[in-house]
């Protein structure tokens, strides 16, 4: 059966020499899993160019419930992605973005905060001009108010601990490895107020951003226990000074 939906592409493999298999989160369905011809003859109507990376397309697609994989007609964008595309810095960010969002968006049903999440972000990545360098610090801890795990932020107190394992600012060392001593937790503390309007005017070094980065994949690990490393952030650590 037809039916029109939005959808942001996550990640595509070789399916065979005649098609690619496009995984998306989709507006309707929530992430599906696309057979997408590679050919690009006249024949195809269906341009790869669409499918980059956090390309969001408004899709005609046949779906079915019973099925792992399903088709796309017809598709178009909503919208120019020329920056993520071509600017260096954008494109890899991109890629660690949405290789991020392959790990760890699994759900089968549509959320609509979530997808309006994604859809705003990448939007916004795609025009700003500044704050770049703390764009995906904003959307890693954003995306965890969606996954569920977002930290406490009410427990937030000066002098404190952070539990990662929990996820609360706690006054004692916690009982376990995974907690962030007190400055880490002062810092954390002010990234948890970060946000795309002001993403510009906080300032890391290359070191730090790297430590932050590490540190908030960490929680993801503990708490999405089949997050795997992710292979784009080497690249990550080389973009910023």
């Amino acid at each position: 059966m037809l039916y029109k939906t939005r959808g942001i592409v996550l990640h595509s493999i070789p399916y065979n020499d005649k098609y690619s298999i496009i995984y998306m989160y989709t507006e309707s369905f929530g992430r599906v899993a696309y057979l997408v011809s590679r050919t690009r003859g006249k024949k195809s109507n269906l341009s790869r160019a669409l499918f980059m990376p956090l390309s969001v397309l408004e899709m005609e697609v046949d779906h079915k419930h019973n099925r792992d994989l399903h088709r796309v007609r017809e598709t178009k964008s909503c919208f120019p992605i020329n920056e993520l595309s071509s600017h260096p810095v954008k494109n890899v960010l991109a890629l660690f973005l949405s290789e991020v969002l392959f790990r760890v968006v699994k759900e089968t049903e549509p959320d609509a905060r979530l997808f309006e999440f994604l859809y705003q972000s990448v939007q916004l990545l795609e025009l700003s001009d500044k704050g770049l360098a703390n764009f995906h610090l904003v959307f890693l801890l954003r995306l965890l108010h969606y996954l569920g795990i977002f930290p406490n932020s009410e427990s937030i107190v000066q002098n404190s601990y952070f539990d990662m394992l929990n996820g609360v600012f706690v006054p004692e060392i916690p009982m376990h490895k995974h907690y962030l001593d007190k400055p880490e937790s002062d810092a954390f503390a002010t990234l948890l107020r970060m946000s795309y309007e002001n993403m510009a005017y906080y300032h890391f070094s290359r070191h730090d951003r790297t430590q932050i980065i590490q540190r908030i994949l960490e929680y993801y690990r503990l708490h999405l226990p089949e997050f795997p490393e992710i292979k784009s952030l080497a690249v990550m650590h080389t973009l910023f000074d």
